[in-house]
Formats: structure tokens, sequence, C-alpha cells
């Protein structure tokens, strides 16, 4: 019986806002019978220019939460948090709830997809300086060349509804251009709000680059890591649950844009 109720269990997701969003909607969309916990710390965002020890305490704070809910499995669906405090969630989740970030499964798909290449990354301040993604890359000894840029104005610039339009392009042809990313055969879009920007990215490179969209890869990893683990759920119990730290009305919108349908988003303070 315990097994069987622990499958029914609901997915926990953090990020800093709704970047995660696209995470979540691919998990849906390759895990239909799964239930979500989504936890954004909007009154927090961008993480990407937060410190680590700063991170660190929003990251606890939002596993308690998840924790509180019997989530099964806590994903960290921000390459930012992901960086700077998946090994100290991982530590204070404990046997309660399994940890899984957004780095990894992307590494790791590197690793089989592109031994020997060139491969380019964008991110967040955060997620390039801390040097995670090279550090990986580095670990798994297949003469894999990573060259990476911060890219710090497309995920507020995403926030803000901006894509599709003149000033994205200009900003994605700027930093794409950039010479530290000459010469690649793959990009990782290393923030998950890039997704939402991934067709302007691929018309830049016309073909000659794959744009690696982290999201359909961190779902795959998840579904992968649910059935290997028996912890997959069979039925769908009940509805998503969707929390924010901070209220507005731009999110509400910009939450149906980043889930592609209508969803309830509840305030849950994280300091009160």
């Amino acid at each position: 019986m315990m097994v069987q109720e622990n499958k029914h269990r609901p997915i926990g997701i953090f990020d800093s806002g709704i970047g995660g969003l696209t995470v979540a909607q691919a998990i849906v969309q390759a895990l239909p019978d799964e239930r979500l916990v989504y936890f954004g710390d909007t009154a927090h965002l961008p993480y990407g220019d937060k410190s680590t020890a700063a991170i660190q305490a929003y990251a606890v704070k939002i596993c308690d939460l998840l924790l509180r809910q019997r989530c099964k499995v806590i994903l960290i669906a921000c390459n930012s948090a992901s960086a700077a405090a998946y090994e100290l969630v991982k530590e204070y989740v404990g046997s309660k709830a399994k940890v899984l970030n957004v780095i990894d499964p992307i590494v790791q798909y590197i690793g089989q997809t592109y031994p020997g290449k060139t491969i380019g990354l964008i991110g967040t301040k955060q997620t390039v300086n801390s040097n995670v993604y090279r550090k990986k890359v580095d670990e798994l000894d297949l003469n894999i060349t990573l060259k990476s840029h911060a890219t710090p104005l497309l995920a507020a610039m995403i926030e803000e509804g901006f894509f599709n339009d003149s000033i994205s392009e200009s900003v994605i042809h700027a930093y794409l251009s950039d010479p530290d990313l000459q010469g690649i055969e793959a990009l990782i879009l290393g923030c998950t709000h890039y997704p939402l920007i991934k067709k302007q990215i691929e018309s830049y490179y016309q073909g000659k680059v794959d744009v690696l969209d982290a999201s359909q890869i961190v779902a795959q990893h998840v579904k992968a890591f649910l059935e290997t683990s028996d912890l997959a759920s069979d039925q769908i119990t009940s509805d998503h649950t969707f929390y924010v730290s901070d209220f507005t009305r731009s999110f509400e919108e910009s939450t149906r844009i980043f889930f592609k349908r209508e969803v309830h988003l509840e305030h849950y303070p994280l300091w009160e």
C-alpha cells in the first residue's frame, strides 16, 4: 500500500519566477498522470543576479512548503538555483523526497550526443559565472569544448513579454553574434525562460546549430527517473497547484503563455 501511496504524491517544482513553467509544461506533456505543485519565487526574481547565500536561503524556505505538500520529487527548475543550491537542498530534504536539478540531465544529454564537439551555452550571470556547466562537462572527459556567454537581458525581456518582436530580435542577435559563441555546433539554452525564444534563436542560426531546449530534455529525465524508481503515477488524483511569493496581474497573464493554458495562481508569501 505504501508504494502505491508514494506514487500518487505530487512532483514539486520551483523557480525564481515563471520561467520554470516551461519545464512544468514539458513534464505535463511527458507525464500526463502526474500532479504538480509549482512554486514561483516572484518576490525575489531574478535569481541570476542574487548571491549564492541568498538563493540557498530562498530554496530551503521553498522546500519546506513543498515537503508540507508531500512532494515525492522536488525539481529545481532554475539554472541559477540548480547551480547555487542543489547540493544544499539535497542534504536538507534528506530521505523525505528525491531532489533533481535542470543541469545534470543536460550535461548527460550533451555527453551522449556531442562527444568531441564544440558546444555553446547561454544563461544568466549566476549560471555562466558559476562555471557549473564547464566543470560537469569537463568531468565527462569526452573532449567537449564549452563556450559560454552570459545573456542577462534575455530572462527579464521574456518575463516582460518581449519575444517574437523586433526588440527581442536585436537583443538576441547582439548576444549570439558575440565572439564567445563562434564555431559552435549546438547551443544549450541554459535558462528555463529561453524555450519561449527558441524559434527566434533557431532562425538566427538557420539550421546550422542545434538549439537544445532544456525543458524537453529535463522532462524526459524526470520521466526516466520516476520509472526506474518505481514512483510513476498511473492516474492523476487532483489538479495541479501553483504558488507565487508575490502576486501581480502580469504574472497571471504570462503564466498562460509559459504554461500554454489557464492557471490559477495562489499567493504564498515566503517570509511572513
